[in-house]
């Protein structure tokens, strides 16, 4: 299913073919065991808590980019990390979601369009990301995570 719209909220153009976009799910390990790197949009207002107001580092491909390097790219320009990513499930073809392991003294910078972020346990992760699609991505790639 194409794009509702061609663009991006920021004007860029998206991809007219699937996959239209990816996620990566950034985790870490800790003494509790699993964390998830969510980042809350700023656009919503620091208040906001609908839909894709908390999701892991995603965003839309280009026209013609390749979708490993379009995933590298937004968990770049969302947290300024720079991390192996390995593809862990596609969403059915529209949309691909990556893992990538960090180390725990990660720095994480975010760009215009976050207000802020959490490492979050793994088996609340989910819970956090709303709409229910977003979420069944994450448990799908938590799973192989295990």
């Amino acid at each position: 299913m194409a794009p509702a719209t061609a663009t991006t909220y920021d004007g860029l153009p998206i991809a007219k073919e699937p996959p239209f976009g990816a996620s990566v799910v950034v985790y870490r390990r800790s003494g509790g065991g699993l964390e998830v790197l969510l980042l809350h949009r700023a656009h919503g207002g620091p208040e906001f808590e609908g839909d894709w107001a908390w999701t892991p580092p995603a965003g839309a491909r280009q026209p013609g980019e390749d979708p490993d390097l379009a995933a590298a790219r937004e968990l770049r320009e969302e947290t300024g990390l720079e991390l192996p990513i390995r593809r862990v499930c596609d969403g059915a073809g529209d949309w691909c979601v990556y893992a990538a392991e960090a180390p725990a003294e990660a720095m994480v910078v975010l760009d215009a369009e976050h207000d802020r972020f959490e490492w979050v346990a793994a088996g609340d992760a989910p819970a956090r990301c709303l709409p229910e699609l977003v979420a069944a991505q994450l448990r799908s790639a938590l799973a192989g995570l295990a």
